[in-house]
């Protein structure tokens, strides 16, 4: 199969942005049954923001391009495994963002150009890293557990999933200019509207 197939086919988009999806509820399953609770309940919720443009289409190809979807189900993954789980989790966190932004500009009529997505994912990702901080206190308080040991710590991680932000959209920045992926809007060179 030639890597243009794998990008730009919609049957093969579908099936293995599925495959990530399973992967990715498979590591949910895993940290809630190992008692990590709130990491499961994220990585459930990046399953079910994957899985929306295909429910609410009701079309099991309507999906975000695969390898979107990769970087969360590697996250997940090495987050369940416990290989750099620390970077894992603002992966995962940053990964989710992107597929809310990709989501936004492919199915809706939200037009956003390649530059502006890349920072509204950041913005996103820090929206989101918000949330994850707010869930941890709530954890701590309720559960016993012991997330947030510090507010260096917090600040750090705030820092740390902003510049992961910046990373992995740059990263998509360059390959949706590059590789024009199932999914991907039509828009001319210079991003500017044509009337």
């Amino acid at each position: 199969m030639a890597f243009s197939e794998l990008v730009n086919s919609e049957r093969v988009n579908a099936v293995v942005g599925w495959a990530m999806i399973a992967i990715v509820a498979l590591g949910a399953a895993e940290s809630l049954l190992t008692t990590a609770t709130l990491w499961g309940g994220l990585s459930l919720f990046i399953v079910a923001v994957a899985s929306l443009p295909a429910l609410t289409t009701r079309n099991w190809k309507e999906m975000v391009s695969w390898p979107v979807l990769s970087v969360a189900a590697v996250a997940v993954v090495a987050r369940a495994i416990d290989v750099f789980s620390e970077i894992a989790g603002y992966v995962a966190i940053a990964s989710l963002a992107l597929v809310i932004v990709v989501e936004v500009d492919v199915f809706t009529p939200v037009e956003l150009s390649n530059r502006f997505a890349v920072v509204f994912a950041v913005l996103t990702t820090m929206a989101i890293e918000a949330l994850w901080i707010v869930a941890q206190f709530f954890s701590d308080t309720w559960l016993g557990t012991r997330f947030l040991r510090s507010q260096t710590e917090l600040q750090e991680d705030i820092v740390i999933v902003t510049v992961v932000g910046f990373a992995v959209g740059g990263v998509f920045y360059w390959y949706f200019t590059r590789f024009e992926p199932v999914g991907a809007v039509d828009r001319p060179a210079n991003h500017a509207r044509t009337r």
